[in-house]
């Protein structure tokens, strides 16, 4: 079986799904689609479909849609985690460092990701690496997932031309496949910088950079 066969059964069987059983399918095959890592589940697709049903409440839609997606993101953030146990203490010291210098942009990075069509995985995973904070990045994941999903359904009410070009929601399978190759080189990249740039440096030299500036004011 070909990948676009594979591709065409899963989105054919979400759809029905989530017609039957509504909301909580919905929720159901947007978690699924969260959950895979890498491989494309079409949950976006379902969503721009059941959108396009009037007895369906856009709001409702994007609540059960925005929640399934959101927690299943953090399949990622577990990888990432587990996988810190094999990497060495001085790459781990790293990892501590990168996350004291980038504490407070984290929570908009995760909203950005959450919203567009970004691989939520190129930073839900590292984050799991940094033992980042899971109760700090559950709200702006769920906050942007939701509105990502709201984006959807009232695209598919009104502007159905616009959607696609934007979100890709046709759910072609060449593109599905190209976005998992993508993704996946994308990610060896990003741990690559994580791995080989010394954080801890970047982060003394910031604070004394810092340090340096408050002796000054304090001076003056």
């Amino acid at each position: 079986m070909t990948f676009e066969e594979i591709f065409q059964q899963l989105t054919h069987w979400l759809k029905n799904f989530s017609i039957q059983y509504g909301y909580f399918g919905v929720f159901l095959a947007s978690l699924l689609g969260s959950v895979s890592i890498f491989f494309p589940v079409p949950y976006t697709l379902i969503l721009f479909t059941l959108g396009s049903i009037e007895s369906f409440n856009p709001v409702m839609l994007s609540v059960a849609s925005g929640l399934g997606s959101g927690l299943g993101e953090f399949s990622g953030y577990l990888l990432g985690l587990s996988g810190r146990r094999i990497i060495s203490d001085k790459n781990k010291r790293k990892m501590d460092y990168l996350l004291k210098l980038f504490g407070r942009f984290w929570p908009f990075a995760i909203f950005l990701f959450a919203l567009t069509p970004l691989p939520d995985d190129l930073i839900f995973i590292p984050l799991g690496v940094m033992q980042y904070s899971l109760l700090k990045a559950i709200m702006p994941a769920l906050l942007g997932k939701f509105c990502m999903s709201l984006i959807i359904v009232y695209s598919a009410r009104f502007t159905v031309h616009i959607a696609r070009e934007i979100f890709g929601v046709e759910g072609e399978w060449f593109s599905a496949l190209i976005s998992m190759v993508v993704a996946s080189v994308l990610l060896v990249i990003i741990f690559i910088v994580m791995f080989k740039v010394d954080w801890e440096k970047i982060f003394e030299k910031r604070s004394a950079k810092k340090e340096e500036v408050e002796k000054f004011e304090g001076d003056c």
